[in-house]
């Protein structure tokens, strides 16, 4: 039993603000055992802590008061992103005084698949690790559901459940006859273009176009200067759903909520001790592959520095020497690139490391005085089993760090990896030592499948110059090369495209026509 005095609670209140936010009640072993919500945090937190409030409280209320030993807060910007975080820190810590989230309930969430022929969106609960993309949680279900009926029919996207939706299923469908549906099964608009219907929904979904709610808000006018109050009404509601669903709302990932909320240090000693380090590891790196399709096969390495993202110091890489989808080559790759980097800039601040002969590599490197950012890391961490430790193992030993600290991460059982040994370690899902490993995976898997969307998503809106006259591939390189993207040759004139080496008037002409004529097929889609 803790023998340190208890803080004065009462008097802590006065460092509450009133804002929104939640609030951590721990008993004297500093276990959590109640995460609460409020609009108020201080008037919230009154209501537990002031005497003449108290004993008018439930029996429940009295036993929780009774085992309170500290509190912790975390302010929020709204009274939705409380909500999601308050469950986020129930389903994370199970405390024994929650009742509410303590089912595996989950906040509904929006999912699109870019991989499939012609994508469409679908509301789930549970986000895996299948590739797709998922916006969202939604602390609101009903605007959640309202939203993806706005989307479906703003943008032509389909609604059936085939993956590949032929002839035979759209003679049961009735969503292109009422204007529901741009049809792509049948061929009424081509894969490119449906595509690019999808990608404009998504940047509808992160809160960067505004083009569906001011078409809702000119139809919400037009309807009740018609005196048509009813369907004004409905628009309207239509309205405050959109902006519930696009509002700026922060995820609360595990990197950069419970990251905060807990004990980062003590999770790193913990996870030294697990691993029979010397000493907690203040910087680690991991390392993530992300092979949606053969087209980019991309990986990321991100950094933590006791205990938290190190953003300024994360990688991405785009595979080049591996064919396919090959996790255990694109790891050695990746491996052998990011440390091959490390050693090469040690060399240049001292060209003597690579003249040791006795003294191993790791070693020579960790007693120069190098910048934070270039110093091995005290423990890599892949995603992965045994195949992608031992690739990344075999790297390391033809760089000559044979005694860098490295593990393998895998997903199905959360099993700890260690280099030669066939047995996996396994840790209970309370321990803070997994817990640290899982907040860095879990960061390294949302950058490598970030980098990896990014790319399709310039690959789709490259794809326009493909099919017009007179762009061959050399003339599509030179004007990605000027202009940087599509949206910015859209805005170019006849005269700025003809200057680039190699296209000419006439061509400048095509691009600036088939540009214009795109731009407005996507204006007239059914509102």
């Amino acid at each position: 039993m803790s023998s340190e005095e208890q803080p004065d609670l009462r008097s802590r209140l006065h460092d509450v603000p009133h804002k929104p936010g939640v609030y951590l009640m721990r008993d004297r072993f500093r276990r959590v055992i109640y995460v609460g919500k409020a609009r108020d945090l201080r008037k919230r937190l009154a209501q537990y802590f002031t005497p003449a409030r108290s004993r008018m409280a439930d029996l429940k209320t009295r036993s929780l008061l009774a085992s309170v030993w500290d509190f912790s807060i975390h302010e929020v910007r709204s009274d939705a992103e409380a909500v999601l975080l308050e469950g986020k820190l129930i389903k994370e810590y199970r405390p024994k005084y929650n009742i509410s989230f303590r089912d595996d309930k989950n906040f509904l969430q929006i999912k699109v698949n870019l991989a499939d022929r012609f994508p469409r969106f679908q509301l789930v609960r549970l986000r895996k690790e299948d590739g797709a993309r998922y916006f969202g949680p939604y602390a609101h279900a009903g605007a959640a559901r309202a939203t993806l009926e706005v989307l479906q029919r703003k943008y032509g996207i389909r609604s059936c459940r085939p993956r590949v939706p032929t002839e035979k299923d759209y003679r049961h469908c009735h969503d292109d006859i009422i204007k529901n549906c741009s049809a792509p099964c049948i061929g009424k608009i081509t894969p490119e273009a449906y595509r690019e219907r999808v990608l404009e929904a998504c940047a509808f979904l992160e809160g960067k176009s505004q083009d569906v709610s001011e078409d809702l808000e000119t139809e919400m006018r037009a309807a009740a200067e018609k005196l048509d109050f009813e369907k004004a009404a409905a628009l309207r509601d239509m309205i405050t759903a959109l902006g519930q669903t696009t509002a700026p709302s922060r995820r609360f990932l595990r990197s950069d909520v419970l990251a905060r909320v807990d004990n980062s240090s003590e999770d790193l000693d913990a996870l030294a001790e697990v691993l029979g380090l010397s000493r907690p590891p203040a910087i680690m790196e991991c390392f993530d592959i992300s092979n949606i399709t053969n087209t980019h096969i991309v990986a990321s390495m991100v950094r933590f520095k006791d205990g938290v993202p190190d953003r300024s110091n994360y990688r991405r890489y785009r595979i080049r020497t591996v064919e396919g989808q090959d996790d255990f080559a694109s790891m050695a790759e990746v491996v052998r690139r990011r440390y091959a980097r490390l050693l090469i800039g040690a060399h240049e601040v001292a060209p003597e490391v690579s003249e040791f002969s006795q003294e191993n590599v790791r070693d020579a490197v960790n007693r120069l005085k190098l910048p934070a950012a270039s110093r091995l890391p005290d423990l890599v961490v892949v995603d992965g089993g045994r195949g992608q430790l031992s690739s990344a193992c075999a790297e390391l030993s033809r760089l000559g760090l044979r005694g860098q600290p490295i593990i393998g991460l895998a997903k199905e059982r959360e099993e700890i990896y260690f280099p030669g040994d066939p047995q996996p370690l396994r840790l209970s899902h309370e321990s803070g030592a997994l817990k640290m490993l899982q907040r860095i995976r879990d960061e390294a898997h949302r950058v490598a499948n970030g980098y990896n969307r990014l790319l399709m998503r310039r690959r789709v809106s490259e794809s326009l110059l493909d099919d017009i006259e007179g762009v061959s591939r050399l003339r599509k390189t030179a004007l990605l090369r000027v202009f940087g993207s599509v949206e910015r040759l859209r805005k170019a004139d006849v005269v700025a495209i003809a200057c680039v080496p190699g296209v000419g008037r006439k061509v400048a002409e095509n691009i600036v026509t088939a540009l214009t004529a795109h731009r407005e097929q996507r204006g007239t889609t059914p509102a």
